[in-house]
Order: C-alpha cells, then sequence, then structure tokens
C-alpha cells in the first residue's frame, strides 16, 4: 500500500498525519502542491498511490488535483465531487436543501440592486459571506441600509467573480458559541463548542475550545448533512438557534482540527489515516 498526502504547508495536522501514518507503518509521500505538476497525457507516475488524501489550503488547488486524481481513477479522501459541494457555499446550501437538512435562511443575488432587495426582505441585520472561502475572512454583519449599499458597493468594485455572487443568510444571536463536529465515513467522532464573544466563532479568529456531547440529535443533524454532499472525512459547522434548534451553517472538506484534537482527546489524524487506508484496501482487492 502506499498513501499520497497533498499539502500545502506543514500545519499542527499534518505533521499529527504523517506520524499516524508512520505509527501505523504505512508507506506514503509527501506531496507539496506548490512543487507537484500533472502530465495529463501520462498518469502512469501517479498511479503508484492507492489513495491521495488531500490537506490543500488552497481550495482550487485542491479541487484540481483531486479533479484529475479522480478522472485517473486514484481514489482521494475527500472525492473532487465533494470537494466541490463542500467548497461553495452555494452548492452546499442547494445540496443540504435538496437533503431536507435544516439550514439559516438564505438568499443569493447577482448584482448589488438585487442583493439589496434581499437584504431588505429579510430584514436586518444579516450576513453577506464570500461563495468561496474560509477562517472567518470576508464576512460582514449588516446592520442597516447605509452599511449594505457600502458593502455591496465595495464588493461590486473589487470586481472579481466570488465578490460578484452576493450570498446572503440570516444573522442568528447565537449563545456566545457554535458546534463543529467531525464526521468520519458514517460515525460522528467528535465534538466541540467553539466560545467567542464575537459574532464570528471560528478558531481561526480566536474562538476557544470546549467539549460537545454528540447528543443523537446532533448526531442525525451532522450525518445526514454529510450524507447530503457525499460523505467522507468531513467537519459540520452547526448553530444554536433560539427558536429553530440546531441548524448547519458550513460543511468543510479539509477539515481543521487543532483545536478539536486535544479538546476532545481523540485521535482525529489516526482516524482519518484510518479511514484513508480503508479507502486504499478497497482499490487493492479490485
Amino acid at each position: 500500500m502506499k498513501i499520497g498526502v497533498l499539502y500545502s504547508r506543514l500545519r499542527v495536522e499534518e505533521k499529527w498525519i504523517f506520524a499516524a501514518l508512520q505509527q501505523r507503518g504505512v508507506d506514503f509521500d509527501r506531496l507539496d502542491d506548490r512543487k507537484i505538476h500533472f502530465d495529463l497525457e501520462d498518469p502512469a507516475p501517479w498511479q503508484e498511490y492507492d489513495a491521495v488524501l488531500e490537506r490543500s489550503i488552497s481550495y482550487a488547488r485542491g479541487l484540481y488535483a483531486l479533479k484529475t486524481l479522480n478522472a485517473w481513477g486514484i481514489p482521494t479522501v475527500n472525492t473532487a465531487a465533494v470537494a466541490e459541494a463542500c467548497g461553495d457555499k452555494i452548492a452546499t446550501a442547494n445540496a443540504l436543501s435538496a437533503a431536507g437538512v435544516p439550514q439559516p435562511a438564505t438568499r443569493v443575488a447577482f448584482t448589488p440592486e438585487a442583493a439589496l432587495e434581499a437584504i431588505e426582505a429579510m430584514g436586518y441585520p444579516v450576513v453577506l459571506k464570500p461563495v468561496v472561502g474560509s477562517w472567518g475572512r470576508l464576512l460582514a454583519k449588516i446592520n442597516d441600509r447605509d452599511a449594505a449599499e457600502a458593502v455591496l458597493e465595495h464588493k461590486a468594485v473589487l470586481g472579481s467573480y466570488q465578490h460578484s455572487i452576493f450570498y446572503v443568510q440570516e444573522y442568528i444571536e447565537k449563545p456566545g458559541r457554535d458546534i463543529r463536529a467531525l464526521v468520519i465515513g458514517d460515525k460522528v467522532i467528535a465534538a466541540i463548542y467553539r466560545h467567542s464573544p464575537h459574532w464570528i466563532t471560528n478558531t481561526a479568529r480566536g474562538g476557544a475550545g470546549e467539549v460537545c456531547p454528540v447528543t443523537p440529535e446532533l448526531e442525525s443533524l451532522c450525518l445526514n448533512a454529510t450524507q447530503a454532499v457525499g460523505g467522507g472525512v468531513l467537519a459540520v459547522d452547526v448553530i444554536e438557534h433560539p427558536e429553530k434548534g440546531l441548524l448547519v451553517n458550513e460543511i468543510n472538506h479539509t477539515l481543521e482540527f487543532h483545536t478539536a484534537q486535544p479538546t476532545s482527546g481523540v485521535d482525529i489524524a489516526g482516524e482519518i489515516v484510518d479511514y484513508v487506508i480503508s479507502i486504499a484496501e478497497l482499490r487493492m482487492q479490485n
């Protein structure tokens, strides 16, 4: 068996994953996405891998690497289809909606004028998010029409493809926290609360972790959410709505667990590696 690990930077998660592979005696290569290249006419050099674990920080690099590897029949964790469904917030919302998974009220518009109309129809405050992005970056809580007009104008002037799509979500008064649940295959292996006095609770933005019990309700919600996008190794971000209960906010396909692993006491890196090994074994059997 041989495993490839595609990564962008050696973070603590990658160190834990490499250590888990070494502990299990698995032959693996570290594949720096800044240095590799694909000859689309020659898949042979990549056929030595029985599975590739994608850990790229760049959504675009990871997605197109997965598309290429999957086109060559090489199993990946996660698949390109899952990455595409999770990396684009509109695709995620559509998948959750089709599966009947509860989520915050969301509207999508393609011009500042239509976005302003959508915002006013929803009522202030709202949250404006980039369609692609992580770590809580470029989120804006919009409290009134003046702020809406200013932020929408800024996005329009920025002019990039991503800024021309307006993703508007209801603002939810959270109890000073949200929930991140880690799902591998058909099991919720751990969950943590992410506490913050700020309305953005990402640990990348200073949120603190605390163990969250995996209740039957949370487990069912997270498994339904991950099945809706195709399953694999995923992190489900959940909001506690004061009236509607648990809602799925986002699903992350290249999950970070630098806070979740020490907080939960679960060997998340080891669980991920065991899952990748199981995917590789399926290919070897075939």
